[in-house]
């Protein structure tokens, strides 16, 4: 271990340091995270996941539970949409919403497990 005293008498690893910045994320998979984490930082988005983790439903049925207009849900469901959230299904006429996978539960279950430890 390569150490070094920092003006604030901090000890620097430098080893560490550099295995550490050669093993970052790159920045695009940083930013399509943040975007992600982002989507779902709206409580209306969130209850969207929650609502389709249930049961897939279209946009009417999704407004109707949460007393919200079609337009509004549909506006929610474009964002969800784009940072692959949430995926959807044509049956003729009606779009079918659904989670898009097994990640998006893990990511909204672990949340409200860590809420619950506060």
């Amino acid at each position: 271990m390569v150490e070094s005293k920092e003006k604030d008498g901090h000890s620097v690893d430098k080893e560490t340091i550099t295995k550490l910045k050669k093993n970052l994320q790159d920045e695009e998979k940083m930013y399509m995270l943040s975007t992600m984490f982002k989507a779902l930082s709206d409580p209306t988005r969130l209850n969207i996941i929650d609502i389709l983790s249930k049961s897939p439903l279209c946009v009417h049925d999704i407004a109707n539970i949460l007393n919200m207009s079609q337009s509004a849900i549909s506006h929610h469901l474009r964002a969800l949409r784009d940072t692959r959230l949430v995926k959807f299904q044509r049956d003729g006429k009606l779009v079918i919403y659904s989670v898009d996978d097994d990640h998006v539960l893990n990511v909204f279950g672990q949340g409200l497990e860590h809420i619950k430890h506060r």
